[in-house]
């Protein structure tokens, strides 16, 4: 199924593998170096899983190794970064949606529950638009 050389293919594990020797790190090294558990490098290097796209790129930089190097040629890698890049775009929907639905609410609370005093009203939907906006704001950059 691997292969070496020109023209053939080589999964990403076995690439991970050798530059991980050739750099004359353990696994545990290298997990420390990019923030992960030695059972995720072990689970890499075997093809249990994928390393995520920014581990891609920080054991890009650490073992000094292009990341058109690492990926060229390993399909079910690069299917494994669409299918990421595919979460990443429904979060980002969910995120959205999430925003329209607390607009929504904020329009309810100041159309059909209307306090004595209008003012309050106004000053309740801004506090709760602020407060979720915020909340959004941080979720929004975690993604």
């Amino acid at each position: 199924m691997s292969h070496n050389g020109t023209g053939g293919k080589m999964e990403i594990g076995r690439k991970l593998r050798e530059a991980r020797l050739k750099s004359g790190m353990t696994q545990e090294q290298v997990a420390e170096r990019i923030g992960v558990s030695r059972q995720s490098i072990s689970n890499w290097e075997n093809e249990k899983n994928y390393p995520d796209i920014i581990s891609i790129i920080e054991l890009s930089d650490l073992y000094e190794m292009s990341l058109d190097v690492l990926l060229k040629g390993d399909e079910k890698m690069i299917k494994h970064l669409e299918e990421s890049t595919d979460i990443i775009k429904s979060n980002k929907r969910i995120v959205i949606s999430l925003v329209l639905n607390m607009l929504l609410m904020a329009a309810l609370i100041l159309f059909i529950f209307p306090l004595s005093n209008p003012l309050f009203t106004f000053a309740g939907v801004a506090i709760i638009l602020m407060i979720a906006g915020s909340i959004l704001y941080q979720l929004i950059q975690k993604i």
